[in-house]
Formats: structure tokens, C-alpha cells, sequence
């Protein structure tokens, strides 16, 4: 279909069209990194593009590191779910963002890079919802699940 915001939600899978109105609610056991990419996600994303679009660019504190998965969440909807490797200084590891944005410069933005998660996890939280970790007025981009914040 297209028209207005078609890129978004155009052409869809039936599993997209019911985790999107029907999502089971998750709860999560792991330390996680729940990240809203509702301004960069589209349905026909490769998974670089869905990677690229989860693992930065971000002015995230340094309880990053306590975080074992991270979570691409559109419209409260589990997309991906990524094992953490490692945390770097934003624009120091290949991205296909690399000329999308400046904030590339700025020194307290952080990227992780990591791994597609175990199928088991995979299948465990992938369609789900996460949109009760969100308040009502949590403007940032990020969530911490089961991460002790100092």
C-alpha cells in the first residue's frame, strides 16, 4: 500500500501485523539494553540496517557495561535481540550509519558491538512487548532491564 507512512507500515507478514495489535507481554530475566529505534525502523530492514540502527549511537552512562543483550524494540515490539560484546567510543567501528550523523564527534556517545543472540532467546522475546518497561513520559531512547544503576 502506499501513502503516508507506508514505509513503515506498508507490506507486512501476518506474525508482524499480530505482534504489532496482539504482542504477548514479556518479562525479561537477563540484564538488558531495551532500544527504541522507532525513527529509524522499517519492516523491510536488512538485519545490518536493524543492527546498525540498535547498537548506537548513544550518550548512554557507564552501566552500559553491566548489560548482556540488548533489545531493538519498535512501537514496544521486540524486532532483534543482540548479545553485547563490547562497548567503543561512537564512529571507531564500522557502521553503515557513518555519514548519517554528526554526533559521531561528540565524546560521551557510545556504540556496542556484538552478536545475533541464541535462537532460544531469540524465539523467547522476539515479537514480544517491552512497552511496560517504558513509563508514560520516559522521553529517552533507552531502557536498563535488571541493571542496577550506581
Amino acid at each position: 500500500m502506499r501513502g503516508w507512512n507506508s514505509e513503515a507500515f506498508g507490506r507486512m507478514e501476518l506474525k508482524q501485523i499480530v505482534s504489532l495489535y496482539d504482542p504477548k507481554q514479556l518479562n525479561i530475566k537477563e540484564r538488558a539494553l531495551l532500544v527504541r529505534i522507532n525513527q529509524l525502523f522499517r519492516f523491510d530492514m536488512t538485519p545490518i540496517d536493524l543492527y546498525d540502527a540498535t547498537r548506537g549511537i548513544w550518550r548512554i552512562g557507564p552501566d552500559r557495561e553491566k548489560v548482556e543483550l540488548a533489545f531493538a524494540v519498535f512501537e514496544g515490539v521486540v524486532r532483534e535481540v543482540y548479545r553485547v560484546t563490547q562497548w567503543f567510543p561512537a564512529g571507531t567501528t564500522f557502521s553503515t550509519r557513518m555519514n548519517e550523523d554528526d554526533d559521531l564527534r561528540d565524546p560521551e556517545r557510545w556504540e556496542f558491538v556484538g552478536l545475533l543472540a541464541e535462537d532460544k532467546l531469540r524465539k523467547k522475546y522476539i515479537d514480544g512487548s517491552v512497552v511496560h518497561h517504558f513509563g508514560r513520559n520516559v522521553q529517552s531512547p533507552f531502557v536498563y532491564v535488571n541493571v542496577k544503576e550506581d
